[in-house]
């Protein structure tokens, strides 16, 4: 994967090489990339090329140097054509987001320039969603190249074992000195594994499978940030990143829904009395629900950008709002589609019910919408985010 990035390109050059690398790849290969589970090497690659997966990346690497509402925007056009895509792309900005304030300049280079995908490996079996709660170690090792031994059972990392490097958390190196510590881990390291397969509901090419550590040895310089200072940039440098581009994940996929609905009402007409199924009603109304609420959804992304944007004093708490929004929101508008459109809806070539079904993930992706709603309203009531237990 290469690319040359001009860090000057506008918005509407971005889009227009976007919506270019859609019809031309990726739209194409999304009903395959679903049917078979396999992982979108060409829809990636394509994009990797076009200059698009280096957009957050700074100019100073050659990067796009674009901020997080161009990068939602981007999100949001792929989640409408394939979900697998789109998750892999987001989980390569938000691990960008990281690397980009602690990672090496020549892995930043690689980013910005098309040639290196990453992606984030936090979830494990011991602590499951709790992602904050790292089970997995670090230790020292006794040799004189000042290595480090990683050995951890990740649940699911969003392109295992196709990614070129992995924002790893570990339990600290130095006991005591806070409640996670980040590497960065490239893919060729021995002792790293894929330890399974994924033949999931929805998202199904978006290479979500565990890996292993095993004896996986790195060198001290592949920490990000301080020793136990992982938790701080998880919270600080990752998570707006992957909850707002999570709604904007979520966002495409409702738009796409409503709209394919309203081309179904609009098409599809009774033989016997001559009328469409949008003359109905009732059908209208339904229809007029579920665009109100993606509206909404839109509204409130677009609010917590602004936040973010001018940093306003309730810019965490629209970011922790946001995904559980976007969450539950895209749930009930794919499940209205499916049933405005009826039996058509169980036909895979609407493609409604991919989208049904890749609307799933967002409820259940940690931090999953019951841990946001604490979260959220552990903040409205001036407590700590977490308790100093899960710290």
């Amino acid at each position: 994967m290469t690319s040359t990035v001009d860090s000057d390109r506008s918005t509407t050059d971005v889009a227009d090489t976007l919506g270019a690398v859609i019809d031309e790849v990726i739209r194409p290969q999304a009903t395959s990339v679903d049917r078979e589970g396999t992982f979108p090497r060409a829809g990636v690659d394509a994009l990797a090329a076009a200059g698009l997966l280096g957009l957050a990346s700074s100019p100073e690497v050659g990067g796009g140097g674009h901020g997080m509402r161009p990068v939602a925007e981007v999100v949001e056009r792929l989640a409408a054509e394939c979900g697998s895509t789109a998750m892999v792309v987001l989980m390569h900005y938000a691990a960008t987001a990281v690397i980009e304030a602690h990672g090496p300049r020549e892995v930043r280079a690689a980013i910005a320039t098309g040639g290196h995908l990453t992606t984030l490996a936090f979830s494990e079996y011991g602590s499951r969603s709790h992602f904050w709660s790292p089970t997995g170690t670090a230790t020292a090792t006794a040799t004189d190249d000042g290595s480090v031994r990683l050995d951890a059972r990740k649940s699911w990392v969003t392109s295992a074992g196709e990614a070129t490097s992995y924002v790893w958390s570990s339990l600290p190196l130095s006991s005591g000195a806070g409640p996670m510590t980040l590497w960065l881990v490239p893919a060729d390291s021995t002792g790293l594994t894929v330890t399974g397969s994924f033949d999931g509901l929805g998202l199904r090419g978006n290479g979500s499978r565990p890996m292993t550590a095993d004896g996986l040895r790195v060198p001290s310089t592949a920490m990000m940030a301080a020793d136990g200072a992982g938790l701080d940039t998880a919270l600080g440098a990752v998570l707006p990143w992957f909850l707002v581009l999570n709604a904007a994940f979520c966002l495409g996929l409702a738009d796409s829904a409503v709209a394919e609905a309203g081309r179904h009402l609009t098409a599809t007409t009774l033989t016997h009395t001559g009328a469409a199924l949008r003359d109905a009603p009732v059908t209208r109304r339904d229809l007029a629900r579920l665009m109100i609420r993606t509206h909404a959804l839109r509204a409130f992304l677009g609010d917590t950008l602004t936040a973010l944007e001018t940093g306003r004093d309730d810019a965490m708490l629209r970011v922790l709002q946001v995904k559980a929004l976007a969450g539950e929101t895209v749930a009930e508008v794919t499940d209205g589609a499916m049933q405005l459109c009826g039996g058509s809806a169980f036909r895979k070539e609407l493609g409604l019910e991919r989208r049904f079904r890749d609307s799933r993930a967002a409820r259940v992706m940690a931090p999953t919408t019951d841990a946001l709603y604490d979260f959220v309203g552990r903040v409205a009531t001036g407590l700590p985010l977490l308790d100093e237990a899960n710290r």
